[in-house]
């Protein structure tokens, strides 16, 4: 199972680096290969100063080794051998009105002293971080992601909706980081879902991003704004990064594990602002924003 997952989300970064770039128009990706010490190592693909993309990487990796012990702990195991792999992305838009995406896709093992895999998972989901709020394109978004749950388990979408809203929430702001999507963790065969199921179902969602995402941006890239609509996506930037280094369990694993910090931070964006005390005008379309951030909405 680590092979094929390993080898689809090679080919998915393909895929999704040239449906990206194809959009932005004007750069590439840059690529860089690393290796971790530890064991394993990766391949960052990393895209700046587009004519839409200011920054955002795709990245995948495959580590391994002894499995430290600060997640010895979270896991609750003594000491164990470990193999994860997975492609992680984020896309940080320049202009206020395409939203910035998140998304990541994951598989996990762990091995007794004979190499024998004793826990296996995996886990992922794609969510949508807008700084103006287009109703149509939050309904696109959801719509596209029930799709490729209906196709395995009527019973997905709704599940792991709920757990993104719930997962992706700045607990010390009290408000959501965006508008959701799918998150889900821990998927291990049970009577209904072999592994080979839930690779299945994994897959179709990683399939699905640029059909969720792409049409956004092409409807919105050239949509003209001003410098305080600027100013307010920086602002709503400061949240993001917030969340990213108090709350995300992906960012944790990677600095706990030693992984490349270069590649684990390419998830923060340039051009980020705190503003004391900040509110934005009463009526306004930033306040809009906000008020649907205080309480998920079911889009579809």
């Amino acid at each position: 199972m680590k092979n094929k997952f390993y080898q689809y989300i090679q080919n998915l970064q393909d895929q999704i680096c040239k449906g990206l770039e194809d959009a932005d128009g004007a750069t590439k990706f840059r690529e860089d290969i690393w290796e971790r010490p530890e064991g394993g190592g990766g391949r960052t693909r990393v895209i700046e100063n587009g004519a839409v993309f200011e920054k955002g990487g795709v990245n995948i990796s495959a580590v391994h080794g002894k499995l430290p012990d600060s997640m010895q702990k979270l896991f609750n195991v003594g000491e164990a051998d470990f193999f994860a792999c997975g492609l992680s992305l984020v896309l940080h838009p320049k202009s206020p009105m395409v939203p910035t995406v998140h998304a990541n896709w994951r598989y996990f093992e762990m091995y007794d002293d004979n190499g024998k895999v004793i826990q296996q998972w995996f886990g992922g989901g794609q969510d949508l971080t807008p700084y103006y709020l287009f109703e149509e394109d939050a309904k696109h978004f959801h719509q596209t992601c029930k799709t490729a749950c209906d196709k395995h388990n009527p019973d997905f979408y709704p599940k792991y909706k709920k757990q993104c809203d719930t997962y992706f929430w700045n607990a010390h702001r009290n408000e959501a980081r965006g508008i959701g999507g799918l998150f889900f963790d821990y998927c291990k065969a049970n009577d209904d879902m072999s592994m080979e199921n839930w690779f299945n179902f994994v897959s179709e969602v990683g399939n699905s991003f640029l059909e969720a995402y792409v049409p956004i941006v092409e409807k919105r890239k050239n949509l003209q704004y001003t410098p305080e609509q600027r100013t307010w996506q920086e602002i709503r930037r400061g949240r993001y990064v917030e969340f990213n280094l108090v709350h995300d369990k992906g960012t944790l694993f990677g600095l706990k594990t030693n992984g490349r910090i270069e590649s684990i931070l390419m998830s923060l964006p340039p051009h980020v602002q705190w503003v004391y005390d900040h509110h934005p005008e009463s009526g306004s379309e930033e306040e809009k924003l906000l008020k649907v951030l205080q309480q998920p909405i079911d889009w579809v």
